[in-house]
């Protein structure tokens, strides 16, 4: 049919090589995809009571529950958690169970000198999620 197949002449080879050079850009974006880092998820803590009130200069905390999800939701049990009086004198830590929750009570809290209220702090650590901080975790009143 045509006379001139000159074009044809190195065309096989061709399609070889420009198949080759695609299957390692390829193999090259993929392999960058899958080495990225993993980004850590986040959570965030509550605790059964928003405030509670010291009748004297020095008292014992409620009975707190403090409760640890992600954001989904969903309780997230073996967290470290750390709960800070005010002034961050006294201190109470331990790990949330399989409900994410964690049972505390501070001892001996006091607030700082002339002040009439302050706050308990928490810091939550648990691997695969950033570190959650919350400097005002429950308010503390003198009445």
């Amino acid at each position: 049919m045509f006379s001139d197949d000159s074009a044809s002449v190195g065309l096989p080879i061709r399609i070889v090589v420009l198949t080759i050079i695609g299957m390692i850009g390829i193999y090259v974006i993929i392999s960058s995809i899958m080495s990225t880092p993993f980004v850590p998820g986040s959570m965030y803590a509550v605790a059964n009571c928003s405030s509670f009130n010291m009748t004297g200069t020095v008292c014992d905390s409620p009975e707190l529950i403090v409760s640890v999800f992600d954001n989904d939701g969903r309780p997230i049990g073996g967290a470290n958690v750390i709960v800070w009086g005010p002034g961050r004198k006294k201190a109470v830590g331990g790990v949330t169970d399989a409900s994410g929750e964690f049972d505390i009570k501070l001892l001996n809290i006091s607030l700082a000198q002339g002040k009439t209220e302050g706050y308990l702090s928490v810091r939550v650590m648990q691997e695969g999620y950033l570190d959650y901080t919350n400097d005002f975790l429950v308010k503390v009143r003198k009445v």
